[in-house]
């Protein structure tokens, strides 16, 4: 890989690794196009797993403020609990959220679960359909990706047209829900923060809580599943350059930053819907050129084959 396709690749997940498009479908597409996931195999999985680290950067500088209080309410709490002093009733929003972080982590452990007979995890798949060579998945799941979006718009658009009350903290229910839909969006094309904001606002939350918590809840996945993919990569012993690396972890930082503050420009609006229409836009695109190149037997961008 070259420092222009690094440089492609880092502001591409910059872009929409926050914005509710789906970071890891639109790098499979551009892996796709640029022809960067042939023979990339571990090395060009250890470089996309590289580029969330950047984004993670960036969302930890945005919400710091909040992050630290959250660590500070974490120690509180836990001496409360010690102290026979924890009160459900009586807890502040803080302590809400970092519960409801704790309880929306849980889903993710049925995403390593084994599948009798495959010899794999549930994680796995998502892998495999995010590195093989077509774009058939990637298609349809920008297209659920867009109609969960509408569906959060126009949930949204009616809460403040009859200025319903809506919730400011989440309950436990709210917390797995959201919880197990960031599982699912592991698949390439389905938005990690348009599906847990869609989700948050489906269940009753302000859009302000649910895009808070949305990041907030990324946060230590994105950590997690950096950690696993490079002691995979270190175990398999992948090969890679390091200066690609860093010049894609710093565009996606610098690119994700101000991704995060449009996004909650946007959200603050109720503009949702224009990333739901680009969505499904792309979906139809997406699945056109999948379909073709099933026909033809071969990759449309680069001529190889891709069967």
């Amino acid at each position: 890989m070259n420092l222009f396709e690094a440089i492609i690749q880092g502001i591409v997940q910059g872009i929409t690794e926050f914005l509710p498009i789906s970071s890891s479908g639109h790098l499979s597409l551009t892996q796709h196009i640029l022809g960067t996931e042939l023979g990339g195999g571990v090395s060009n999985l250890f470089f996309t797993v590289m580029l969330h680290l950047g984004t993670l950067a960036a969302v930890c500088f945005v919400y710091y403020k909040l992050i630290w209080r959250l660590i500070r309410e974490l120690f509180s709490m836990v001496s409360d609990l010690f102290r026979g002093r924890f009160r459900w009733k009586e807890m502040s929003s803080d302590r809400r959220m970092l519960i409801a972080l704790i309880l929306g982590l849980l889903p993710l452990f049925l995403f390593f679960l084994p599948v009798p007979g495959t010899g794999m995890k549930v994680k796995d798949f998502f892998a495999t359909w995010a590195s093989d060579k077509d774009i058939m998945i990637e298609a349809f799941c920008f297209l659920l990706t867009g109609v969960l979006l509408l569906l959060a718009h126009r949930l949204s658009l009616r809460a403040d047209q009859q200025k319903l009350k809506l919730k400011g903290n989440l309950t436990v229910g709210d917390a797995l829900f959201v919880g197990l839909t960031q599982g699912v969006a592991g698949m390439p094309g389905i938005s990690r923060s348009g599906s847990t904001l869609s989700a948050g606002i489906i269940r009753g939350l302000d859009r302000q809580t649910a895009l808070d918590y949305s990041f907030i809840l990324g946060i230590p996945t994105i950590l997690a599943a950096n950690i696993l993919e490079i002691k995979d990569a270190v175990e398999v012993g992948a090969k890679f350059e390091l200066l690609p690396i860093i010049v894609g972890v710093i565009f996606s930082a610098v690119v994700g930053f101000f991704a995060i503050k449009l996004l909650k420009l946007l959200v603050t609006k109720n503009r949702l819907n224009l990333f739901g229409y680009y969505c499904l836009a792309l979906g139809v695109v997406v699945l056109i050129v999948s379909i073709v190149e099933y026909s033809k037997g071969i990759n449309l961008f680069t001529g190889t084959p891709i069967a």
